[in-house]
């Protein structure tokens, strides 16, 4: 899978291509049977399908206050996408520029001129151009007149219910991490580099992988039950804390700290993925290091419990 980022570094589609356009947060089971869509169809066409992705996503270049938590930074967006039949990922910078365009001009510019599409598949509350001034009745309409088909993606349903990743934060929200992973096919994670800490897990006893999220806002908060895939695929359990440290006082950004059981490795610098399996508690202040050091030793007790309970006991 190619990554392109801007349409003036996209090579030059002769033939043309099959196209989707949307922010594929999460990239969950609804955004998979986008893309097995897209695939098929490219497959009958013999045409390359392309992912169209907007960064910043739109609400957050508006500094909407609605703006949510991204399920996925756009690095992990990307690999998720690199798993799927995708051939290539065209990243647009959402800027001004890309704002300012008109409905018909988005369309010939990005859709016509630059990527040739013969066959796009978006939602039907799709909207674009200036204002959000095109829907998808338009875009039919715009597409009809340059010679390309527009269809909408349908809906995917888990138990009866549209899967968005709008329902998944939500879920996320109120720590029912296995609702979340009903509707994204997999365990909710986060992906970041193991960095340099202050040390104070350590001095107390509970050394941890300190991973910065470089998030606004967490889709998740507090003291989970987690698994980490390091170096070699090699997975390790533990128990981890995403939020501010208000115990030390306080960090600007989320920090995601995980304490890993029998884990000598050394993973500073490295790249890792953290899967939540279940929340234990919220984050807390407590009145004296004393007593955090208590709760994380709590907090261990139960992360192994309900570890050994849904992935097996680990035997010694």
């Amino acid at each position: 899978m190619r990554v392109i980022r801007g349409l003036i570094n996209q090579p030059r589609m002769l033939r043309g291509c099959v196209a989707t356009i949307g922010n594929f947060d999460g990239v969950h089971l609804g955004h998979q049977a986008v893309v097995s869509k897209l695939a098929r169809k490219g497959r009958g066409m013999n045409l390359p399908v392309v992912v169209i992705l907007l960064e910043p996503q739109p609400l957050e270049y508006f500094g909407s206050e609605k703006v949510p938590a991204r399920l996925s930074r756009l690095r992990e967006k990307v690999a998720l996408l690199g798993r799927l039949p995708v051939d290539e990922v065209l990243i647009l910078r959402f800027d001004q520029g890309l704002s300012n365009l008109s409905p018909a001009e988005f369309v010939s510019r990005i859709l016509v001129r630059g990527l040739a599409t013969k066959y796009l598949v978006v939602g039907d509350d799709f909207r674009f151009g200036f204002n959000r001034e095109g829907d998808y009745a338009l875009l039919q309409d715009l597409a009809s007149e340059a010679g390309f088909v527009v269809e909408d993606t349908g809906s995917y349903s888990v138990e009866s219910q549209r899967v968005s990743s709008t329902l998944i934060r939500d879920a996320l929200e109120v720590g029912d991490l296995d609702r979340a992973e009903g509707f994204l096919g997999r365990p909710f994670s986060m992906v970041g580099r193991v960095v340099h800490g202050t040390k104070q897990g350590r001095s107390i006893g509970f050394p941890t992988a300190n991973i910065p999220l470089f998030r606004k806002i967490s889709p998740v908060r507090g003291v989970f039950a987690v698994t980490m895939i390091g170096s070699m695929n090699r997975e390790w359990r533990g128990v981890a804390n995403v939020g501010i440290r208000p115990t030390f006082g306080g960090t600007p950004h989320f920090l995601l700290e995980v304490h890993l059981f029998d884990c000598e490795a050394d993973l500073y610098g490295r790249n890792v993925e953290v899967r939540f399996h279940e929340k234990i508690r919220d984050e807390h202040r407590f009145e004296s290091v004393d007593e955090l050091k208590l709760q994380i030793g709590l907090d261990v007790i139960a992360a192994r419990e309900i570890l050994d309970r849904r992935l097996g006991a680990v035997n010694d």
